[in-house]
């Protein structure tokens, strides 16, 4: 069950298969949840953090007004809560984007790993430290970029990403999300994203159909998004 979270920790570094039991053992239960339901809640105070085993989610808050900023997306091997197991009460939510399969590490079993195995702390640890620069690029790209290379920058993040954890095949990858729903994500209105993503469709850079990306030149792609992925930490090294 946990395997596209081990291909996500084994392209920074070497998981034995003990950790790699000791990791299947801290999870104790799973769920299935439907596009739209929130896998997390805010305000709420779990007592485990959840493990995306498949679907894509987001992270986001709710503001005042009712109007919802998506922060973070999140894919299969992300733990897209693993902080909670710090900060107890969860100031944002998680929720599902697509019909997600998750499974759930008891804080209390999270505790015993990180007061026992190190180097599973660490690269633990690391995993909340990428989410980090994640963040930080996203909002380097909402703040400075044009709406295309934003656009680009995304698609460049997410093709990385699901490659390591085998969601690619021949430069394609499943994209369940809603034109509406990428709109939200990147801070544009519906008609500016669909201008937007018209001009990569015609500059022969990616098509988007049937709920499927497929990249036609990924230099290309690259360039316009200025993407460097540096960021991802894709350096199989000690940590």
């Amino acid at each position: 069950m946990i395997e596209p979270l081990i291909l996500n920790l084994s392209a920074r570094d070497i998981i034995t298969p003990r950790e790699d039991a000791l990791l299947s053992s801290s999870i104790k239960r799973e769920r299935w949840f439907v596009a739209g339901e929130d896998l997390v809640v805010q305000g709420t105070r779990p007592s485990y953090s959840t493990l995306l085993v498949d679907g894509f989610a987001a992270r986001y808050k709710v503001l005042e007004n009712g109007h919802r900023q998506i922060t973070a997306i999140h894919i299969a091997g992300d733990f897209v809560d693993l902080h909670a197991f710090q900060l107890k009460t969860m100031d944002h939510g998680i929720l599902a984007l697509s019909p997600c399969h998750v499974a759930f590490a008891d804080h209390s079993n999270l505790k015993i790993l990180t007061e026992t195995e190190p180097h599973l702390t660490r690269m633990l640890w690391l995993s909340t430290v990428i989410d980090g620069a994640i963040h930080r690029e996203w909002i380097v790209a909402m703040g400075r970029k044009s709406a295309k290379s934003q656009l680009a920058h995304i698609f460049c993040e997410l093709f990385i990403r699901l490659q390591v954890v085998q969601r690619v095949s021949d430069q394609c990858f499943i994209f369940p999300l809603s034109q509406a729903v990428l709109a939200d994500v990147l801070g544009l209105s519906l008609v500016h994203l669909n201008k937007t993503l018209q001009k990569l469709r015609q500059e022969d850079v990616l098509t988007w159909s049937n709920r499927v990306i497929t990249i036609i030149d990924w230099k290309k792609l690259q360039d316009v998004a200025e993407f460097d992925q540096a960021y991802l930490n894709l350096t199989r090294e000690p940590r």
